[in-house]
């Protein structure tokens, strides 16, 4: 990680990770979904999975536009 970055490359390294912790997001809540009638167990780790997907996501929505997200709690 010695790399030197400009803003802009650092920008869009951001949102790459953004949009693919969106999409993981999206996988693991469906897999939850769809494990939810054969396999209780399963599904709750995919579910589990998901929720921390959605946490990293939200995370870098805050670093890319802050303060327009809703606060929790």
């Amino acid at each position: 990680m010695a790399d030197v970055v400009d803003s802009d490359e650092l920008l869009r390294r951001i949102q790459r990770a953004r949009a693919w912790a969106e999409r993981e997001e999206e996988t693991w809540k469906a897999r939850s979904d769809d494990l939810r009638r054969g396999d209780p167990g399963g599904s709750r780790d995919a579910d589990v999975r998901g929720q921390a997907y959605e946490a990293v996501r939200k995370v870098l929505d805050e670093i890319l536009t802050p303060g327009v997200h809703a606060v929790d709690g």
